[in-house]
């Protein structure tokens, strides 16, 4: 892992320890960036420290929220994807991001997301989230759709890839 990715991963970690969040899984092994996920039973601080609050009740479908931190490298990008059984809410933390959504398999236009810009992601909403210039971090909650059978890491319909997944 680079010396920059291991800092940027070290400083979110402080950040969210400093806030009094649980980081229930850490994944820096992903080849654009990776993740921090946060202990369920703080989505409601996550949402007040990083949605405004935003009522997590009136967005429990299918239970729980899955709050993330994500942290996308400069020059990379996640894959062109979407969901079946959840749409996603992304609010900008630091850095400046591209992303790009569309209602096709057809990418759509890039457009630049800065610090404290939130983007409401819809169920099979394609999307694809990009580092531009420098390290990217985005807070992400998830809005399960089927109750009875709320969406996990392998509800992930790849489009295109930039990795061969």
């Amino acid at each position: 892992m680079s010396a920059e990715k291991t800092e940027i991963f070290g400083k979110v970690e402080k950040m969210l320890e400093s806030q009094g969040f649980t980081i229930a899984a850490k994944d820096d092994t992903r080849p654009w960036g990776g993740f921090f996920v946060i202990d369920e039973n703080q989505a409601q601080d996550f949402a007040n420290q990083y949605f405004d609050g935003i009522d997590v009740e009136s967005l429990k479908i299918g239970g729980k929220l899955s709050p993330k931190i994500l942290l996308v490298a400069p020059n990379a990008r996640l894959s062109w994807q979407y969901h079946h059984r959840r749409a996603e809410i992304w609010q900008v933390v630091e850095g400046t991001v591209g992303i790009k959504i569309s209602n096709t398999d057809e990418e759509g236009e890039l457009k630049e997301y800065h610090p404290k810009d939130q983007i409401k992601l819809q169920q099979g909403e394609r999307h694809r989230l990009i580092g531009l210039t420098g390290w990217g971090v985005v807070a992400e909650i998830w809005q399960h759709t089927d109750a009875s059978n709320p969406s996990d890491e392998d509800d992930i319909v790849r489009v295109q890839d930039d990795f061969g997944r």
